[in-house]
């Protein structure tokens, strides 16, 4: 079984479709994706638990804190280990983790949840979203961004997917809509979950493939493509570039603009109620979904662009524009409504245009040879913003709440935060520089990797 899911198995032939590759990894970040729906489960698991949103809440957090310590520490076993074995293996915990929970939740433990679908399944989490990252970028040289960004707007759509599935699961397996209903079909909605995700991630998994070593793009030029002014003439190992100043300052920025976007998404439909009270909660949540495909749409989008503009340009724009679109929804949001969807359906896209860039950001920086590992260890910027964007937004809005205020002033003060925080991101992303030479792993070395399935 070891021999098929080795690097050296998945070798693809000179002749092989590298369009196969993004569907490859798109199975897989459509599945995992599906963490960002986990609210659609909040309260049928309240009622079944007889709990409340802090209790259930806290499970969708130690599952994103575990995607980022696992993709960190797993990093470098997933650039030895391949593709295929990692998602294989991230596919494991994953579904492992909606199987554990599905005893929790029919024997009434919610500790089994937090164990299965918190720290099992985000370790799946973790693994699975950079196993196929750095194979996409062998394949796609010549557009890094593109690559990157087809494959990670499938964990931002995974929700889009997920979250109608779940609701009709659990109203197809409890016999209703009401509450009641819902929480009583948990169970089977968590085990068809499990078995959904495990045929979808095999599926991926037998398509993966590793480039040929003498494969490259028809009509691609490996030197005109390393002449470019913000892309370093060489490769970093994963625990020099670690040690290297550029690496934190992709973190600061990674960090604001996560924590910008969550600014928006952790109280998307009460906020956009608090600064119109005549929007009802149907349009509440659909505002949501907008910003849902904001966020999907931007992956790919700004991605794309980036392979044109740049990457340290194109987070120029993610930080200046958004530093801008939260200016104007602390001035004037409240004043319109088109003006306050549009502002935070930017933020949104750039929220999600982050994540699919920084993949590439880190090839220019530190090239190829162990993006992936690299990009595991960036991803504790997520993992941080995760813990310090619902606590800044929450413990501001507590404590405007205690002031006395209301309505759309509850939020000004974490707006500014918010600006604050982007600001720093810009000017940590100027400060961005190729990284010296004597950093750089012998070209020798890498060639041998290349050569080495």
């Amino acid at each position: 079984m070891a021999s098929i899911l080795d690097r050296e198995a998945i070798v693809a032939p000179r002749t092989f479709n590298r369009w196969l590759i993004p569907a490859a990894a798109l199975a897989i970040h459509l599945c995992i994706g599906q963490v960002y729906a986990f609210s659609v489960f909040k309260v049928p698991m309240m009622g079944h638990f007889e709990v409340g949103e802090v209790a259930v809440g806290w499970i969708f957090s130690v599952a994103i804190a575990m995607l980022g310590l696992s993709a960190a520490f797993g990093g470098t076993w997933v650039e030895h280990s391949g593709p295929r074995k990692s998602m294989v293996v991230a596919g494991s915990f994953w579904v492992a983790g909606f199987l554990i929970s599905t005893v929790g939740i029919s024997t009434g433990q919610l500790w089994l949840v937090y164990l299965g679908y918190g720290v099992i399944g985000g370790i799946g989490l973790g693994i699975g979203y950079i196993s196929p990252v750095s194979t996409l970028m062998k394949w796609f040289p010549d557009r890094p961004g593109l690559a990157t960004g087809l494959a990670i707007m499938g964990f931002g759509g995974g929700a889009l997917i997920a979250s109608p599935l779940s609701n009709a699961l659990m109203s197809f397996y409890g016999g209703g809509n009401e509450p009641e209903q819902l929480q009583d079909g948990l169970v089977q909605t968590f085990l068809t979950l499990g078995i959904v995700y495990a045929v979808v991630i095999s599926l991926g998994a037998i398509v993966i493939r590793v480039p040929h070593p003498e494969w490259k793009p028809t009509g691609w030029d490996p030197a005109t493509a390393q002449s470019k002014p913000m892309q370093t003439k060489g490769n970093v190992a994963a625990d020099t570039a670690i040690k290297t100043w550029q690496f934190w300052m992709l973190w600061i920025v990674l960090f604001c603009n996560v924590t910008a976007g969550i600014g928006i998404l952790e109280n998307a439909a009460p906020m956009i109620q608090d600064y119109f009270d005549w929007i009802t909660p149907a349009a509440a949540a659909g505002f949501v979904g907008i910003l849902s495909l904001a966020n999907m749409a931007g992956r790919f989008v700004w991605s794309t662009t980036s392979d044109y503009i740049g990457r340290k340009n194109i987070y120029m724009v993610y930080l200046g524009v958004g530093l801008a679109m939260y200016l104007v929804i602390a001035l004037m949001g409240g004043a319109n409504l088109v003006v306050f969807v549009l502002a935070t359906m930017v933020i949104l896209s750039f929220y999600g245009g982050g994540f699919s860039t920084v993949p590439a950001y880190l090839k220019d920086m530190f090239g190829v040879y162990q993006v992936g590992a690299i990009h595991g260890r960036l991803l504790t910027a997520w993992s941080a913003a995760g813990i310090a964007g619902p606590l800044i937004v929450n413990s501001v809005l507590e404590s405007q709440a205690d002031a006395g205020r209301t309505g759309a002033d509850l939020y000004t003060v974490s707006l500014y935060i918010m600006v604050g925080l982007l600001a720093v991101g810009f000017i940590a992303n100027l400060l961005v520089r190729p990284v010296s030479k004597h950093h750089h792993v012998p070209a020798k070395k890498v060639r041998q990797k290349e050569h080495t399935p």
